[in-house]
């Protein structure tokens, strides 16, 4: 006999891979659903049929596969940005402004249940606080006092933020805009203002250069008055020291003329034919004045040595001769060469190098002693007085 065959074998092998595919399907599902991968800068708040269980940390966390539901929330510092607002200040100015949030969520469970968006509502209360602090300033203050606006927004926004877990760490108000009318209100009294501290500045700028100017022409009028009151000085002592060695000079050439025709008396006596000459008892002190003359030292008997004859106190304190050092300090160069060749030309007559060549009286005595060869007897000749010789006295005298 043949084997039989079941008719139904086939069906119901191909059902079977269908269920095994479902389940294996509906294994994957599950898997999938059960698993939940949170990112590192995330919280993620699980709920069961709706009922909040807890908070899920960055990681792979496993949930009831398709009745939990997950939220996220994002736990790095986020910016919003406050749209433009318009407000009115305490003195009735229109200005328009706008501002940005800087939040971090401090607890995602707070900001789950407590608030359907903590976005939104942070944006919208900031909206309205920055609105009301413009409201409460002046237009000067809301354009100079940004940190005060700052300030408080952000003082504002702390105490219900925190019940959402929300931490506003800073306001920033970008711009504030007064009306176009105000604008160019402001312009021009900017404009104005600037006009007035150029012409307050350029009136010190001439109060300062006059003062300069007048301060500038004192202290030459002074300096100036200074060097004349100086050179008259100068001129006076220079007419003084002028004066005395005038008055010298001619003193001295007197003298000399009394004395140089003394020794041409002498010389004519000496040329005379008698042998015995009568000499004037002056003759010797004629001849130490002579001396005394032409070196302008005093000659002393016994000593070879002539010294110089200093001024009196009266005339050196009319030269100024105590303070010679100060008073050739400020007499000019060429002064100071005049005075320079005059000491030279009587250190040259004290020392006896002068182009006169001078003979002392000792010389003089000797050479007509040499002349007259010792034949000369005193006794021989007495003869009263020669005219010439008389004249000569009297002339000493």
């Amino acid at each position: 006999m043949l084997p039989t065959i079941p008719l139904q074998s086939a069906p119901l092998t191909g059902g079977l891979m269908i269920v095994a595919l479902l389940l294996l399907l509906l294994v994957i599902v599950t898997v999938w659903q059960a698993v939940e991968i949170v990112q590192a800068t995330e919280k993620r708040a699980l709920t069961v049929f709706g009922e909040y269980r807890k908070l899920l940390e960055p990681g792979i966390n496993f949930v009831p596969p398709f009745v939990s539901k997950t939220y996220r929330f994002d736990m790095r510092t986020q910016t919003l940005d406050v749209p433009r607002q318009e407000a009115i200040t305490r003195d009735n100015s229109p200005v328009t402004a706008d501002a940005v949030v800087y939040i971090k969520v401090m607890d995602a469970k707070k900001a789950f249940l407590e608030v359907e968006d903590y976005k939104r509502a942070v944006s919208n209360l900031a909206q309205t606080t920055l609105r009301a602090v413009l409201g409460d300033m002046e237009l000067d203050d809301t354009l100079n006092k940004r940190q005060e606006i700052n300030a408080k927004i952000r003082r504002e926004l702390d105490e219900p933020t925190d019940e959402w877990g929300i931490r506003v760490e800073s306001v920033e108000v970008r711009e504030v805009n007064p009306s176009k009318d105000v604008q160019q209100a402001m312009e021009q009294q900017t404009s104005a203002e600037r006009k007035r501290r150029a012409m307050i500045l350029e009136a010190q700028g001439e109060r300062r250069s006059a003062i300069e100017t007048a301060e500038g022409d004192k202290q030459s009028n002074i300096i100036r008055a200074q060097g004349e009151k100086q050179s008259q000085i100068l001129e006076a002592q220079g007419d003084a020291v002028s004066t005395v060695l005038r008055a010298k000079s001619a003193e001295s050439m007197g003298e000399r003329a009394v004395i140089e025709k003394g020794m041409e008396t002498l010389q004519a006596i000496g040329e005379g034919e008698s042998t015995t000459f009568v000499l004037p008892q002056e003759l010797s002190s004629l001849v130490g004045r002579y001396g005394k003359h032409l070196t302008g030292s005093d000659v002393k008997e016994g000593e070879s040595q002539l010294d110089s004859l200093d001024f009196d106190g009266e005339t050196r304190e009319l030269l100024g001769l105590d303070d010679i050092d100060e008073i050739l300090g400020q007499i000019d160069e060429e002064a100071e060469m005049d005075v320079e060749e005059m000491e030279k030309q009587a250190q040259a007559i004290k020392e006896g190098e002068d182009k006169a060549q001078i003979k002392s009286a000792d010389e003089v005595i000797e050479e007509m002693d040499a002349e007259m060869g010792g034949e000369m007897e005193s006794d021989e000749v007495e003869e009263p007085e020669s005219k010439e010789e008389t004249e000569l006295e009297t002339e000493v005298e």
